[in-house]
């Protein structure tokens, strides 16, 4: 199936690596354009390289916590490569810890990146795109029910679940779609820290795939595989979602 994917241009934050990239790398297979950020400019100059360089990526080393970064990357996309077709808005993982537990000063922190740095780019980029579109946020299971551990992530992801699908509301009547897409047991660095922070990592992970119907944890690669499909073209008529990308861990309907 063709996605319909060829030359166009999409925006991915905290794409240097982990699901981001995972997903910037199944855009340009099929033939999109991307403009990836990250904090650390050598893990941008990386992931670009890794990418294709200038002809299918570049990079610009960017924080959420900026107020002019979601400007920034419009204009980039826009001046190197001639249109903006959408976005994949992904923030890495906020400090673990139950929500008691957690600090002001890190509530603060993890509101100011993971929640409003989102809405910023979803916002910047959906009054962008004049004829058509995707933004495709990246949340967590914890939008459907609470993770041992992870208070901020319980806190905050279900608020940009909201947050969503009230600007798919929104935006629709402007042709553009907006998404959440809720990764479960994925193996990212962010996995590989929560395993090793168990203790016992192998058997972390044996009672983790314990718990997925599948009996494994994804790769990032089928993680970017869906996002790259809900970003295009293809998934014309799919907006205002939450989808799972779990191996069926979620246990409601």
């Amino acid at each position: 199936m063709d996605l319909g994917l060829a030359d166009r241009v999409y925006v991915l934050t905290g794409a240097s690596g982990g699901l981001g990239l995972a997903t910037a790398e199944q855009l340009v297979a099929d033939g999109a354009r991307v403009v990836i950020s990250a904090r650390a400019p050598e893990r941008v100059a990386a992931a670009v390289a890794a990418l294709g360089g200038a002809d299918r990526a570049i990079g610009l080393a960017a924080d959420l916590t900026d107020p002019g970064t979601p400007s920034r990357l419009v204009t980039a996309a826009r001046e190197h490569f001639g249109r903006l077709d959408g976005a994949l808005i992904s923030v890495g993982g906020p400090p673990t810890g139950t929500a008691a537990e957690i600090t002001d000063a890190q509530w603060r922190e993890s509101f100011e990146t993971v929640f409003l740095g989102s809405v910023r780019v979803a916002r910047e980029v959906a009054g962008a795109l004049t004829d058509g579109g995707a933004i495709a946020l990246v949340l967590s299971t914890s939008v459907r029910g609470p993770l041992a551990g992870l208070g901020v992530s319980n806190g905050l992801r279900p608020g940009l679940a909201g947050v969503a699908k009230d600007m798919a509301d929104e935006y629709g009547p402007r042709g553009v779609r907006v998404v959440s897409l809720l990764p479960g047991r994925i193996m990212t660095d962010r996995n590989r820290d929560l395993l090793a922070a168990a203790g016992d990592p192998d058997r972390a992970r044996a009672e983790a795939e314990a718990a997925i119907p599948l009996g494994r944890i994804g790769d990032p690669a089928e993680f970017g595989r869906v996002a790259a499909f809900l970003l295009s073209p293809a998934a014309g008529y799919v907006t205002g979602v939450s989808v799972p990308v779990d191996g069926g861990a979620l246990r409601g309907l």
